[in-house]
């Protein structure tokens, strides 16, 4: 019986403490015991499970989606936002607020930022984002070539500059075509100095925002002239291509798929991406959901921000497969 008896005296500091709000000073005092006997006993109260920690979502928020997420693709984080609709116009925006959030909460002092211009999700986190006074970037690094369309070209510029700006940063442009009309034609933009300066960081990159686009652009990129025509991707879809991050292909299982069009693309790689600290991708929607299960079987992303609708859909369409070592 003795031990009931101790376990009864410690139920009744942990009662004492955690239910009636008393300090530990206050419970010593009134059963004339030692404070630090006071502080073993609610340690002991977690040990025999007397005490047990639950965590209560609050609404709107999706711990079990998350944690599926990160079970099922090996992500260390995932949040996943309320939506009202299954629409895309309205998951770019709640998943923008939520990036905008997160950003502004985690950045870390000299950060270098690598952002991909072209991807209509980060552009509304982008403005949703305050200006910072605390924990400013160093540089934002444009990932994927900024020219093209003149019409469209300002959207490029704009996300890369006010994010920059936003976040106390020096921007740093890659002012060259994502897509160069040949090969040779890529390897004399890249001999341009400004181009090489701004490629040159990818390898210092801390910190890389990206957006997942489905085989078939997203309709900034297709406006912008920075993308593939229909037979090509036609052959990117016969390689068993299913989405892109910054224009370089994977399939199905988070393999990169290779073709000649790799030469032409001027931005970072998914190799160089893999090397980056910490990769956020931002991706929603029903006509993407392929592409961002590719993407999250690359490895390459470590947090994923995304819609619950989605976030049900990848969980549920995963089935039993491994998480990504």
């Amino acid at each position: 019986m003795s031990r009931v008896n101790e376990l009864r005296m410690i139920a009744r500091v942990a009662q004492m403490y955690h239910v009636e709000g008393q300090r530990q000073a206050n419970i010593a005092r009134h059963l004339r015991i030692s404070q630090a006997t006071v502080s073993r006993m609610l340690k002991r109260a977690y040990d025999e499970e007397i005490v047990r920690t639950t965590v209560v979502s609050p609404s709107g928020t999706y711990g079990e989606l998350e944690a599926g997420l990160r079970t099922r693709f090996g992500l260390s984080e995932a949040f996943v936002v309320e939506c009202s609709e299954d629409r895309d116009g309205a998951i770019m925006a709640r998943i923008g607020e939520a990036a905008a959030h997160f950003l502004e909460a985690t950045l870390q002092p000299d950060e270098i930022i690598g952002v991909s211009s072209w991807s209509e999700t980060i552009l509304r986190m982008v403005e949703n984002i305050h200006p910072m006074k605390t924990g400013k970037a160093k540089y934002v690094v444009q990932t994927l070539g900024g020219i093209g369309d003149p019409s469209v070209q300002t959207h490029a510029n704009q996300l890369t500059m006010r994010l920059a700006k936003l976040t106390g940063a020096d921007p740093h442009l890659l002012s060259a075509p994502g897509v160069a009309q040949s090969r040779e034609a890529k390897l004399v933009l890249l001999g341009d100095t400004y181009v090489r300066e701004t490629m040159d960081l990818f390898s210092k990159i801390t910190l890389a925002i990206v957006g997942v686009g489905a085989v078939e652009p997203s309709g900034m990129l297709a406006r912008s002239g920075n993308t593939f025509s229909s037979r090509e991707l036609v052959d990117v879809v016969d390689a068993g291509g299913v989405g892109d991050m910054s224009l370089r292909f994977f399939d199905e299982n988070g393999a990169s798929v290779k073709t000649p069009l790799d030469d032409r693309v001027i931005g970072i790689t998914l190799e160089e991406l893999s090397r980056v600290d910490r990769v956020i991708a931002l991706a929603g929607g029903q006509s993407k959901t392929a592409a961002i299960r590719g993407a999250l079987r690359t490895g390459v992303i470590d947090l994923l921000i995304t819609d619950k609708f989605t976030a049900e859909r990848l969980v549920a369409s995963d089935g039993q497969r491994a998480p990504i070592a």
